[in-house]
């Protein structure tokens, strides 16, 4: 299981399992924050806790931005609605989590700037992004 927290201490999530890897986004906000994304569904392999405030971008697209409302770290984002099966997508930013187990993920590219689909790989994992 990974944790992540926000800096203070505030917020947090749990992931039930190491994901097999994290994905960069370069929409205009994943490029701002430098998230690196992994996935899950909320109540069942994602746990969040803390008071968190809610960001959409002005263009209404799906998904809710969650930050910690005290320090203001990225913590996470969802889809705005559960799907039909009453299940909720949800994303934790593994920034926000020790780095150690990660550092070995491949990190998969996604254009959500202007195309909303995935990008070749280019061959690096966490540890030539972390810093």
């Amino acid at each position: 299981m990974l944790t992540g927290t926000c800096h203070c201490g505030a917020c947090s999530w749990t992931l039930a399992e190491v994901p097999a890897s994290v994905t960069a986004c370069n929409c205009t906000i994943c490029r701002r924050t430098g998230a690196l994304w992994a996935y899950g569904f909320l109540g069942q392999d994602v746990g969040v806790t803390g008071d968190t405030g809610a960001y959409r971008r002005a263009d209404g697209k799906e998904l809710e931005f969650h930050f910690c409302r005290t320090c203001g770290s990225m913590m996470f984002n969802m889809a705005r609605e559960a799907r039909a099966d009453g299940t909720r997508w949800i994303a934790v930013n593994c920034r926000m989590t020790d780095p150690a187990p990660l550092m070995d993920l491949p990190i998969d590219h996604f254009d959500g700037h202007d195309t909303w689909e995935d990008l070749p790989s280019d061959g690096r994992n966490v540890r030539d992004m972390w810093f």
